[in-house]
């Protein structure tokens, strides 16, 4: 038998190339790639939407007729041999097709008929799954009442019914909550461990891209680098610095080091800025602040995200930052044209009181509690996050906040508005951009801009100045005649919270706003934020991504429906930092939050 190192690579593309016409439009996805990924070892694809990740990963697996170059699978020619390259692999799509009426049990047996699985051995194989899932209490469980992470998990065990030697991912964490993902990579390690499988996985998580033993950069439909995150990371070894300035907050720091010359990123991180540089050497605070702000700057290992928004910074045409006028849209104030009603003089603008008021807030659905006794209060211009796992109430919550679904008991006050009598004028204050895309497809950019203009009852010409606005803000107006739901995900993601701020409003709910959204979309969204929480508008935002925590002012952790800690970033850290762990990442907090909290449930 030859040694691994002697057999074909897990995964070969030679000069792949594929385009897709659409409206007589002809669009390039993937631009001669030539790469390979190795057996038992998993081999990350990334970049930013659009770069051809889904493309490369149908084409992978014979879903997509090639155009031109070779794709190898096992030493199988894919194009010339689809049926035997496919009996090889497993493949989850991004949306992977459970069946939502049908238990847990019966979407197993279903796809093991459907990939010819015989029953003999069966009963092994799905025990096996299950206890690696964690799945085996809710064999019952009707899949569409199973939270994300088991969603996910639960598609996972269905794509390895039939073991396959090649398992490809698309995107299979996206909208799964920390401890999801974690249980998901636990699972990956576990088959390339055990059975040598080798796993190609896309993903939008740059930590996960540093799990990979490999990875392939891919940018525009090109390969941009193909190696392993230790040596990308290597690239801009002396260019990471952390920089904090006493007497000025995270956020106002944050933008001015992005507009400095010569600062690839900056990003906040914990109580420090983390810059990345052009070029290395020293960095002195006479570069960074020309306003002799007195700065601190230490030098810091550089991380394999570092590099990636380096090469790709570098490779496109630089952004433009977005202003603080992205809140009012450097149009003139038109009250008598607005067409939405004045906050009353108990508005929550108004002095020191809460915008956002919630007291023991609950919410029952028959003998269930979704949300019990919850208190917060979020101040004018704060950012305030709710952290929670999948089914923690954070959806439930929100759709309370926004006037969508009555409390079954609580206070609840919103800008000013006592929701159980005012539900609709406090709704005229709020812009709500929902986890998922919930716009009107059908529609085109600018139809959709006209809708939510109208929906919020703006007159002209206050309308017309604000739909302008929104089509060069967000930079959509090469895109305003595009269908809706063809736009690039990112695309997706500017429109949404373009319509949700078409009425300039004092309050911004955030629900997974970024999930599935690339870094380079992540960093421009969340300039976006601050300079939105700069000019005064209150926003209260989840996220499953734990760095994204740290632009919040303060958060609150929910599991099972209950707060289980309330703080800023840097106090709820130093609840998780231990001898081992004396830097506790937001991550690990909140992990050490919820198995805390699972202890006393589990003894």
């Amino acid at each position: 038998m030859p040694a691994e190192s002697e057999l074909p690579p897990a995964l070969r593309l030679e000069g792949v190339s594929h385009a897709f016409t659409s409206r007589g439009r002809t669009a390039a996805a993937l631009d001669g790639i030539t790469a390979r990924a190795e057996r038992g070892a998993v081999t990350g694809v990334i970049g930013p939407d659009g770069a051809g990740k889904t493309t490369l990963m149908r084409l992978a697996a014979g879903l997509l007729q090639l155009r031109s170059g070779r794709i190898e699978v096992l030493g199988i020619d894919v194009a010339r041999n689809p049926d035997d390259a496919r009996s090889r692999i497993g493949y989850m799509p991004q949306r992977f097709g459970l069946y939502e009426d049908l238990t847990v049990r019966e979407n197993l047996d279903l796809y093991a008929k459907v990939q010819n699985v015989p029953r003999a051995g069966r009963e092994a194989r799905d025990g096996e799954l299950l206890h690696m899932t964690g799945l085996a209490p809710f064999l019952s469980r009707l899949a569409g009442r199973l939270s994300g992470g088991m969603k996910q998990k639960l598609g996972l065990a269905c794509t390895l019914v039939r073991v396959p030697e090649v398992l490809l991912l698309d995107e299979p964490t996206v909208g799964v909550d920390p401890v999801s993902r974690r249980e998901l990579w636990e699972i990956v390690d576990h088959l390339v461990r055990t059975e040598r499988m080798a796993v190609v996985l896309s993903t939008s998580y740059l930590d996960e891209a540093e799990r990979c033993r490999s990875v392939l950069l891919l940018h525009e439909g090109r390969l941009v680098g193909a190696t392993d995150p230790a040596s990308f990371a290597a690239q801009v070894s002396g260019r990471s610095f952390h920089v904090s300035a006493a007497g000025t907050g995270k956020r106002q720091l944050q933008e001015r080091l992005a507009r400095t010359p010569g600062v690839v990123d900056a990003t906040i991180q914990g109580a420090f800025v983390r810059v990345v540089t052009e070029s290395g050497g020293q960095l002195s605070a006479a570069e960074l602040s020309p306003q002799a702000t007195p700065l601190t700057i230490v030098p810091v290992p550089p991380r394999f995200e570092d590099s990636f928004v380096a090469l790709l910074k570098s490779s496109s045409p630089a952004t433009a930052s977005p202003g603080q006028a992205i809140a009012r849209g450097e149009t003139p104030e038109e009250n008598g044209s607005r067409g939405t009603p004045s906050p009353p003089e108990t508005t929550g603008s108004a002095g020191n009181e809460p915008v956002i008021f919630a007291d023991r807030l609950t919410r029952r659905f028959g003998s269930f509690i979704a949300v019990d006794a919850v208190s917060f209060a979020v101040r004018r211009g704060e950012i305030f996050g709710l952290l929670g796992a999948n089914g923690a109430g954070k959806s439930t919550t929100f759709r309370m906040l926004c006037g969508l679904l009555p409390p079954s008991d609580g206070t609840l006050r919103v800008a000013g508005y006592d929701l159980r009598r005012a539900a609709a004028s406090a709704r005229g204050r709020i812009g709500y951009m929902a986890q998922k895309f919930s716009l009107y497809g059908d529609l085109s950019v600018l139809e959709n801009l006209r809708f939510f203009a109208s929906a919020y009852r703006l007159l002209e010409p206050h309308r017309g100045a604000r739909i302008a606005w929104a089509l060069e803000e967000f930079g959509l107006g090469p895109h305003a005649d595009a269908v809706s739901r063809e736009l690039p995900l990112g695309f997706k993601q500017r429109l949404a919270l373009a319509c949700a701020l078409m009425h300039e409003p004092e309050i911004l709910f955030l629900d997974e706003p970024t999930s599935g959204v690339d870094p380079l979309a992540r960093r421009e969204f969340w300039r976006r934020i601050n300079a939105l929480a700069e000019s005064g508008v209150t926003v209260l935002v989840t996220t499953h991504f734990m760095e994204e925590a740290e632009y919040c002012d303060r958060l609150a952790v929910l599991a099972q429906g209950k707060v289980l800690a309330a703080g800023d970033p840097e106090s709820l850290k130093a609840r998780a930092r231990t001898a081992e762990r004396p830097q506790p990442t937001m991550e690990d907090a909140f992990i050490a939050l919820l198995e805390a909290a699972s202890r006393p449930r589990a003894a």
